[in-house]
């Protein structure tokens, strides 16, 4: 692909302007190993039907290429089974890529792919060696970066995280640690909307997040196929799962095209659209 910026170059400071570029990884080892939420749960008997799950992706990424985003594949490997949700491997804030511990033993290493992929095309990254922290707990929205406290996201790491951002006004939320990360029950989708979970959240929290954005909020049946847990690709569009019709139609109310992309066999392993992207690269749309 023809690329007309910098590749060095890595730039997210909200999480729904333009997507440019954008690290993935491939189900192919994708597996339940240990239950990790209530999504596991259920399909741990069942399983993941990787054919099926390969080709799902494989429609995604087509889908992602076809609007111009340049999609980095790292490379799979059988010890990672959660390898395809490479969001929670680092987290790009502003021009810096943050890479943490994985929390969860069975994806201890998988940070190691990702810093092997960064050290070969020079780009710069902060390693938070000690600190237990997953992208799917954070989130930006310019001056601001949203902190979920879950069990993959300590206390510490969060602090710590907040010290070095000095630059940003850095809210913790903490939510039911059920629900495993943050964007299972709750994401920004442009300067002014957000999807919610509320059930996930005490009534301070609620209140909090009501003052600055207006709330969509999901039901228990489609937080369960994580309703949440889309992907905002710029311009408006966000890409979602077409068996969530409830919060679909109430993106489209609210002016959205929604873009809908089965990848309803990925999401038996606990994790959708956001779970499985890293951004590394979002500009500002063309006025």
């Amino acid at each position: 692909m023809e690329l007309n910026y910098d590749q060095k170059i890595t730039v997210c400071h909200n999480e729904y302007d333009v997507l440019k570029r954008v690290i993935l990884c491939e189900p192919h080892y994708m597996t339940i190993r240990d239950v990790i939420n209530e999504t596991q749960k259920e399909f741990k008997d069942e399983g993941i039907h990787i054919d099926r799950a390969v080709k799902q992706h494989g429609e995604f990424v087509k889908t992602l290429r076809e609007h111009d985003i340049e999609v980095i594949l790292l490379p799979y490997h059988q010890k990672f089974p959660e390898q395809v949700f490479t969001r929670d491997i680092g987290v790009t804030l502003g021009q810096t890529i943050f890479v943490a511990q994985m929390a969860s033993d069975v994806r201890i290493g998988e940070e190691n792919v990702l810093k092997q992929w960064l050290d070969d095309e020079g780009l710069s990254y902060f390693n938070l060696a000690e600190d237990r922290i997953e992208g799917g707990d954070v989130m930006i929205d310019d001056r601001v970066i949203y902190i979920g406290l879950s069990n993959r996201t300590t206390q510490f790491a969060a602090d710590h995280l907040k010290s070095l951002l000095t630059q940003y006004e850095v809210e913790i939320l903490p939510f039911q640690e059920k629900f495993l990360h943050l964007d299972c029950v709750f994401n920004i989708v442009s300067p002014n909307v957000a999807i919610i979970f509320k059930d996930a959240f005490e009534q301070e929290q609620i209140d909090f997040l009501s003052s600055r954005y207006d709330l969509l909020e999901v039901s228990e049946e489609e937080q369960f196929t994580l309703g949440t847990n889309v992907l905002s690709i710029g311009n408006n569009k966000i890409l979602s799962l077409p068996v969530n019709k409830e919060i679909n139609k109430k993106l489209r109310d609210k002016g959205f095209e929604v873009i809908e992309v089965d990848i309803t066999e990925i999401i038996k392993s606990g994790g959708s659209f956001r779970c499985c992207t890293l951004p590394i690269l979002r500009e500002k749309a063309a006025n």
